[in-house]
């Protein structure tokens, strides 16, 4: 059964959100890798196939978000791992410089789908539970 509570449908919409917003960011980088990086302000380290190959993984790990984006009860490590996964991005990305618009945008996605899932799977016990959690 979804988590129909309020935290847990913003959860999903965030969580779509994310991966809309990494597949946008990622196709033109497999498509036009130099392009991207120039406009980016960032010099080319390399062979245009590594670029292409970050931005491919990007949309790979985007896909294992697609079942928490549908139902956070069932797939709660999935869910659960796509919070762990943004936050990591964003301490990745916080080291490096030229990079830091990407630290601020997986930093949001961290703390705002770790805050809802944790009020999702709060309110998604049953009365009782959370009455007997308490003592």
């Amino acid at each position: 059964m979804v988590n129909n509570t309020s935290p847990g449908r913003w959860f999903r919409r965030l969580l779509w959100a994310a991966i809309l917003g990494n597949v946008a960011m990622a196709l033109p980088a497999i498509a036009a890798p130099s392009a991207v990086i120039a406009l980016a302000g960032l010099s080319a380290s390399g062979p245009e196939i590594w670029p292409r190959l970050a931005a491919l993984q990007a949309i790979v790990i985007a896909a294992f978000y697609v079942p928490a984006a549908l139902d956070i009860d069932r797939h709660r490590a999935a869910a659960w791992l796509a919070v762990g996964a943004h936050a990591i991005g964003a301490i990745f990305f916080t080291l490096e410089p030229g990079f830091r618009l990407f630290a601020a945008y997986d930093g949001v996605f961290a703390l705002a789908l770790g805050a809802l899932l944790t009020m999702a799977v709060r309110g998604g016990q049953p009365a009782h539970a959370r009455a007997v959690a308490t003592l």
